[in-house]
C-alpha cells in the first residue's frame, strides 16, 4: 500500500520551515554550523544548533528543548493536522517518532542541582526525560487517542519511525500518522561521541581523505502520513541489523546493502531507477568507508549522491526523518529547478574508497515523474534503514 507524506514541518540548523530550509539546502549553506565553547572541556566544537527563539510549550510538565523543537515543526503544519483529526477522529490518528535524547539535557541539569543542593529543582519531572516523552507530548497537545510511541535505535530512530508509521496504516490501525523525529543538543551526547574520539574540531568533511569525524546537530522533522494522495509518497523502506559491533560499522557494508536492497524490493524498482541518494555520510573514517563500498557495490559510480551533514550536523535520532525531508523538499514546489543537495567538502577524495558521483551543482533532478530518491541511515549496533521517496504512482 502506498503511503503519502502529505505535509512536512521541520526545523534544523538550516532554518525553520520548508521555504527557508530548502533555499539554504540547495545553496549548500553551512552558516548554521557554528563553533561553540562549553560542550566539552577545553575545546571549541562546531555544532548545528537551531538559531532564534522557539515557541513556548502549551503543557506544564513537558518543558524540554526537545519538545520545543518538535512543537516548532508541528505548528508549521497544524492546520493540516487538525483537518486530519477532524476527518478521521482522535482514535484513528497515531504518533510515531524517533529520538535519542528526549529530555535528557533537562534531566542532567536537574541531577546537577540535586548533587549541589541535595534536592531536585521544583520544576524537575522525571517523565520528561523518558524516551516516550516526545510522542506523549504531541498526543496530549492534540488530544489524540491512537497509538503513540517512540522508537530509539540511535541514528536510525526516525527512519524506522516512518517505516513503523506505514505499518500502522497497512494494518488498518490508523488512518493518519504523525511521524518523524526530534533530537536536541545536549552535553551527554556531545561528550559521549567526543569520548569515542569521533567528533571533529572542524566542519565535518564526508568522504574526504581528510575527514576527521562528525559534528553534532539538533532538529525536528514531522510528516503527516496517510493512504491518500496525490503528492510525495514513501515508495519503499528497508531495514536490517547486522549486529557487527556496538559502535563500529560492519566494514564490508553488508548490512547497509541489505537495507538498501530491501527498500528497492519493497518499492519494486531496480537500482538504476533511483535518481539521487542522500548518504548517511557522517565523515567518520569507518562509516564513510563502509557506506562508500556498499553504495558503489549496488549503484556503481553514476548515481548522484551527497551528505547533507556539513549543513546540519548529525542530528542523531532525528537524522533519518530530517534527511528524508530533504528528499521531500527536492521533489516539492520549493525546488523548481530540479536542484539536488550539494556535497559540501574539500574535494580531496580518499584514494582508498571507490569513486561516487558526488553532487557538485551540475547534476539535476528531472522536473516531472517518476522520480525516486533514497535516503540512508546507519546506527550503532549495526542498525540500518533505507527509505525511498518519490512521485506517487
Amino acid at each position: 500500500m502506498t503511503a503519502y507524506l502529505n505535509a512536512l514541518g521541520l526545523v534544523c540548523a538550516l532554518g525553520q520551515g520548508q521555504a527557508e530550509v530548502a533555499r539554504k539546502l540547495f545553496a549548500g549553506d553551512c552558516s548554521g554550523m557554528q563553533a561553540q565553547d562549553g560542550w566539552v572541556p577545553q575545546r571549541s566544537l562546531p555544532v548545528g544548533a537551531v538559531a532564534g527563539p522557539l515557541p513556548q510549550l502549551p503543557l506544564a510538565g513537558q518543558q524540554s528543548r526537545n519538545n520545543q523543537l518538535l512543537y516548532a515543526a508541528a505548528l508549521q503544519i497544524e492546520p493540516v493536522i487538525r483537518q486530519a483529526i477532524e476527518r478521521h477522529g482522535v482514535q484513528r490518528v497515531g504518533v510515531v517518532l524517533g529520538t535519542s535524547t528526549s529530555g535528557i539535557d533537562e534531566a542532567s541539569a536537574g541531577i546537577a542541582h540535586y548533587l549541589d543542593a541535595g534536592h531536585f529543582p521544583a520544576d524537575y519531572r522525571y517523565d520528561q526525560q523518558e524516551l516516550s516523552a516526545p510522542a506523549n507530548f504531541l498526543a496530549a497537545w492534540l488530544q489524540l487517542e491512537g497509538p503513540a510511541y517512540v522508537i530509539s535505535t540511535a541514528c536510525t530512530s526516525s527512519g524506522r519511525a516512518l517505516l513503523s508509521a506505514r505499518r500502522l496504516l497497512d494494518l488498518g490501525l490508523c488512518d493518519a500518522v504523525l511521524c518523524g523525529g526530534v533530537d536536541s543538543l545536549c552535553g551527554l551526547t556531545v561528550n559521549g561521541f567526543n569520548a569515542l574520539e569521533a567528533v571533529s574540531s572542524q566542519r565535518c568533511n564526508p568522504l574526504s581523505v581528510n575527514r576527521a569525524g562528525i559534528n553534532i546537530g539538533e532538529g525536528a522533522a514531522l510528516f503527516l502520513m496517510t493512504r491518500e494522495g496525490p503528492g510525495i509518497a514513501l515508495l519503499g523502506a528497508g531495514a536490517s541489523s547486522d549486529a557487527h559491533h556496538i559502535s563500529a560499522p560492519e566494514p564490508s557494508g553488508k548490512g547497509a546493502l541489505q537495507a538498501m536492497g530491501k527498500a528497492l524490493d519493497n518499492a519494486r524498482i531496480k537500482p538504476a531507477q533511483i535518481d539521487y541518494l542522500n548518504l548517511h555520510g557522517t565523515a567518520t573514517e569507518h562509516n564513510d568507508a563502509m557506506e562508500c563500498r556498499a553504495v558503489h557495490n549496488l549503484f556503481g559510480a553514476q548515481l548522484p549522491c551527497s551528505s547533507s551533514k556539513p549543513m546540519t550536523g548529525h542530528t542523531l535520532g532525528a537524522a533519518g526523518a530530517l534527511e528524508a525531508a530533504f528528499c521531500w523538499l527536492s521533489l516539492s514546489e520549493h525546488n523548481p529547478l530540479g536542484l539536488l543537495p550539494p556535497h559540501v567538502w574539500d574535494g580531496q577524495a580518499d584514494p582508498q574508497l571507490p569513486a561516487l558521483n558526488l553532487v557538485d551543482g551540475s547534476q539535476r533532478l528531472a522536473l516531472h515523474g517518476p522520480r525516486r530518491l533514497m535516503s540512508n541511515s546507519f546506527a550503532f549496533g549495526g542498525n540500518n534503514v533505507s527509505l525511498i521517496l518519490g512521485d506517487a504512482p
